[in-house]
């Protein structure tokens, strides 16, 4: 009895003293019937993993797991391939237990109210699932409505726009679900459910607990209504791992938050990996970037901690959201990475754009172009194997819509022009190539330009030149787009109607071609 003892501790991962806590266990089973109970002729599924959000234990061949608890733990499964978990009635996947037996301490917005005790099995269903290696998932970055008529916003320029989608796995949420006002978590909820998806959600600075002490308590809302807000699953060949990376308050002051990870939240990443194959995908999602751009905005120690438990994984992605800009970031040896290849952070786009500023469209719904130039949207992160591309959807536009031409609508015959050509790629990085050409002629590559994007900077001269205000507010002033090139015209083009053809080629080897009309005609004259 002694030696079976000591084998079941043996397939724990401890990273933290606590040998002093009760303990959980129960079965990880395949609920043939659907029905979340644990009925006897259903089986354990062995080598599942179970956390309680720092501790990692398998299951052993009956599907049987055995963890630590404490007062303040929410118990998990990650998901293996070729399973799903069970769904709520707002698609969210029902893979957790939170145990607070005291419930959460008395804070602005309803945390968790009190548990209870643990039952005697502790036990998580999950359904077989159809899973292919090549799949699709779709990403929305910061929704953010602070107000009940952002929610319908949101509902109305996003949603209904997806609603239904075909040959998309799930849906994830990239933090800042709701601005500050927390009881709006469940309008985002109900909206983002009429996609019709399984859909996992992450935490951002926006929802949390501001009235919490400290960084652990800032998150009792959002694991009341969405669970724990650090966990890992499997889909296919990929391995997921969601980070809540918010150090709230600022250990540096007490003021604001700083990007960061807790001691334990590094150690359930560990403890996690530790049961995950080399050859997976491992797909890393959080809130605020781990690149910084001018600014100290992540505490340094812990990306290189994060670094260092990546470096034998040849096949990583990182996803962040929080600037409402778009980026593409290459992480090199140079700035921590462990790595020959760099590691591509993705920081997506926004679906609440430039927070819902701007001129509003046919349907009553703000723009809200982000500062960058890119466009309010969504992205789908394409999945084959351990092999990943992303692709950017405009909100309202055509699927084709890659990029923005600036230029102007006529030019002089008989003499040069000053005036430029811009491309606004909105996926593109600084490597990419961006040629283009006028008429069939020759193609010539563009310039990469660090600089503000004329074709924003004319959103907002709408604004300052008004003599009539418009509806909806002013959008925030232009900031550096990391995806912007130039060229000048070519000279003396003869008079007549002409076409600019553009095209660019992302990250992933993709394609995309795009063409905008311009006349040429003789300068005016006196």
């Amino acid at each position: 009895m002694k030696k079976k003892c000591l084998l079941l501790l043996a397939a724990l991962v401890f990273s933290s003293p606590g040998f002093a806590q009760k303990m959980v266990s129960g079965y990880v089973y395949v609920d043939e019937n659907g029905n979340s109970q644990r009925d006897k002729k259903e089986k354990g599924i062995a080598g599942v993993s179970v956390s309680n959000g720092v501790e990692v234990a398998t299951t052993g061949p009956d599907g049987k797991y055995q963890l630590p608890v404490a007062d303040d733990n929410i118990i998990f499964v990650i998901k293996p391939a070729g399973y799903q978990s069970p769904l709520n009635a707002n698609n969210l996947p029902r893979f957790y237990r939170i145990h607070k037996p005291k419930g959460s301490p008395a804070l602005k917005y309803k945390g968790v109210a009190p548990t209870g005790p643990l039952p005697a099995s502790l036990d998580f269903p999950l359904l077989p699932g159809n899973e292919n290696e090549q799949f699709s998932t779709l990403l929305f970055g910061d929704p953010q409505p602070y107000t009940r008529e952002e929610v319908n916003y949101f509902a109305r320029g996003i949603v209904k726009e997806v609603e239904g989608v075909k040959n998309v796995a799930f849906g994830l949420s990239l933090g800042d679900l709701v601005g500050d006002d927390l009881d709006l978590h469940q309008p985002y909820t109900e909206a983002v459910r009429r996609v019709g998806i399984p859909w996992y959600n992450l935490m951002g600075n926006h929802d949390m607990n501001y009235d919490a002490v400290t960084d652990s308590l800032s998150d009792e809302t959002y694991e009341a209504n969405f669970g724990p807000a650090n966990y890992a699953f499997n889909y296919g060949k990929a391995h997921f791992i969601i980070l809540d990376n918010i150090l709230y308050p600022d250990p540096r002051d007490g003021q604001g938050y700083w990007g960061g990870l807790r001691k334990d939240q590094l150690d359930f990443v560990e403890n996690n990996l530790r049961f995950v194959p080399k050859d997976r995908l491992i797909v890393l999602a959080f809130h605020i970037p781990l690149h910084e751009e001018n600014n100290d905005s992540f505490r340094d120690e812990d990306r290189q901690r994060l670094f260092d438990l990546l470096r034998d994984y040849p096949y990583t992605l990182s996803i962040s959201a929080h600037t409402h800009q778009q980026r593409q970031h290459l992480h090199t040896r140079e700035k921590g990475w462990r790595q020959d290849k760099p590691h591509h952070e993705y920081n997506a786009g926004t679906t609440s754009g430039d927070w819902y500023s701007g001129e509003l469209n046919a349907e009553g719904v703000p723009y809200a172009t982000m500062r960058d130039g890119t466009p309010k949207g969504y992205a789908f992160l394409k999945i084959n194997g351990n092999q990943y591309a992303i692709d950017y959807k405009v909100a309202g536009k055509p699927a084709d819509y890659r990029m923005e031409i600036y230029a102007p609508k006529v030019i002089p015959s008989d003499r040069n022009t000053s005036a430029g050509i811009y491309v606004n790629f909105f996926m593109g990085h600084r490597s990419n190539t961006v040629e283009f050409r006028v008429d069939d002629g020759p193609w010539k590559t563009m310039d990469f330009v660090e600089g503000e994007d004329p074709s924003y900077q004319h959103l907002l001269h709408r604004w300052d030149f008004t003599e009539k205000l418009f509806p909806g507010r002013r959008p925030g002033n232009a900031s550096k787009s990391t995806h912007l090139w130039r060229s000048g015209f070519p000279p003396r083009l003869p008079a007549g109607e002409h076409f600019i053809e553009v095209r660019a080629t992302d990250l992933f080897g993709q394609t995309f071609t795009s063409r905008r009309s311009f006349k040429v005609e003789p300068s005016a004259k006196k």
